[in-house]
């Protein structure tokens, strides 16, 4: 299923499928999932621009890693993920939140080349597109190529796990890159549950903590919004200010579900644009997450396009 966005197809990134469990496969390859988000930069004549997943160009925002991609060899369009390093070396999804962007290092990890010059390289094998991407990359310590292991999925995985990293990218290895498409040609397999989360509400603080209590979570299901829970830990002092200040513009008079849920008489309703992102012990039977944990605001996805994310089995 391909997602809303105003890239235009040629530039818009190959999605994976969310798979159950780790595998072995000579056919297949393996690489660190980072946790930050998805950024296309396409270079021409020198001049570099970065584009989110869902199209916004976001070159001012992130002017030192265009200026490090200005060094890349040639006219490229180039596919990879944006992470924020933290002092134990491992990338972390909430240090990109602008107000924690200060205690990282910023770094473009790039992982395939969709064209290079005049050349559209996306039917081109995956291990090739890899091979001629690293050829090109300058030496930059803003910049790093993702390197892969072939076959050795389940070593791989156990590996991540003990790094305390997100998860692992599979790869098949002859795949082409499929434009703006999710395929099975590409897998994630990831350490610890998480969910794309849209806030359609927060509930009034109780006892010592200031701005807002807890925040009231959807999905998209069937052209409607979905209630999924309430999350109410993993906040700063920090984000729970920002975060109350850009909920007060989005005030609205309504509940957006069909049904009452928990605590309405304490929720003040907002419209369903902002985006964030919850780990999560499991859903439960009635489709709603159990013990979620806020990471932080996804500015790179729509809410209109957050769904409940749903592990398929490779076989």
């Amino acid at each position: 299923m391909s997602r809303t966005s105003t890239l235009p197809k040629r530039l818009q990134p190959m999605l994976a499928t969310l798979t159950d469990a780790p595998f072995d496969d000579p056919g297949w390859v393996f690489e660190d999932k980072y946790d930050g988000f998805r950024m296309i930069a396409e270079i021409r004549r020198g001049k570099v621009a970065l584009y989110s997943r869902n199209g916004k160009i976001i070159s001012r925002s992130y002017i030192e890693v265009a200026k490090a991609l200005e060094g890349v060899k040639g006219d490229a369009v180039i596919d990879g993920e944006l992470v924020a390093i933290g002092k134990d070396g491992v990338s972390h999804f909430q240090l990109l939140q602008n107000a924690l962007r200060h205690e990282a290092k910023l770094l473009y990890c790039a992982f395939d080349l969709m064209f290079e010059n005049a050349a559209d390289l996306r039917n081109r094998p995956l291990l090739e597109r890899k091979k001629r991407l690293k050829a090109i990359l300058p030496r930059d310590k803003l910049i790093a190529f993702s390197p892969h292991r072939k076959g050795d999925g389940t070593k791989f995985f156990a590996e991540a796990e003990r790094k305390g990293l997100e998860g692992i990218m599979a790869k098949r290895a002859d795949s082409s890159y499929a434009s703006g498409s999710r395929t099975p040609d590409w897998l994630k397999i990831k350490t610890a549950k998480r969910q794309e989360v849209v806030i359609v509400g927060f509930t009034a603080p109780r006892r010592t903590r200031p701005f807002f209590g807890a925040l009231v979570l959807a999905v998209r299901e069937d052209d409607a919004w979905r209630y999924i829970g309430h999350v109410g830990t993993g906040f700063s002092h920090k984000a729970l200010e920002d975060l109350h200040a850009k909920l007060l513009k989005l005030r609205a008079s309504k509940s957006p579900f069909p049904a009452k849920v928990k605590d309405e008489a304490a929720t003040t309703w907002v419209r369903p644009s902002l985006v964030a992102e919850v780990k999560f012990a499991e859903w439960t039977s009635k489709g709603e997450l159990r013990q979620p944990v806020y990471l932080g605001l996804r500015s790179d996805k729509r809410a209109k396009d957050v769904v409940r994310e749903r592990e398929r089995s490779r076989k």
